[in-house]
């Protein structure tokens, strides 16, 4: 099943660059960083360790509703802090329930404490379909004897 994939395997595909923000960002500049690389979050990176993930998620609830200014909020004031990651050995499957159970849609992929990469649900659903297409084209070409 196209599922036991291990992330490194997308990783490779994708590319590992990751577009990252610092703690001490403002929120306007994070913001910036998401339309400019049409993305939906950021790891937040301190030195070389992620320390959270900002989201369009976070703007809307912790400083849109909130009545802040995003030119005035620091990114670590409203950052998600529970970071939870994957290695490049995860599987797809193991990323898709680990972001489930969580809730969350973005996953650092971590190596030896290092970020390697950076997925989203979006990432793995694009893999599936990607890889049963595949899949679905070479029984095609089988049953038709090509």
């Amino acid at each position: 099943m196209t599922t036991s994939v291990n992330i490194g395997t997308i990783l490779h595909h994708k590319g590992t660059s990751v577009w990252t923000i610092s703690p001490g960002a403002t929120v306007f500049e994070a913001i910036q960083l998401l339309a400019q690389k049409n993305i939906g979050a950021l790891p937040v990176v301190e030195g070389d360790k992620v320390i959270g993930i900002f989201s369009e998620r976070d703007y809307t609830r912790k400083v849109a509703l909130e009545g802040k200014t995003s030119h005035k909020t620091l990114v670590r004031e409203i950052i998600s802090t529970e970071v939870v990651s994957a290695t490049p050995h995860h599987t797809i499957e193991d990323c898709m329930r680990l972001m489930t159970e969580k809730r969350i849609r973005h996953l650092p992929i971590l190596e030896g404490g290092k970020m390697v990469g950076f997925i989203s649900i979006g990432d793995l659903v694009n893999w599936i379909i990607s890889a049963q297409s595949a899949t679905i084209n070479q029984m095609e070409s089988y049953l038709s004897g090509r």
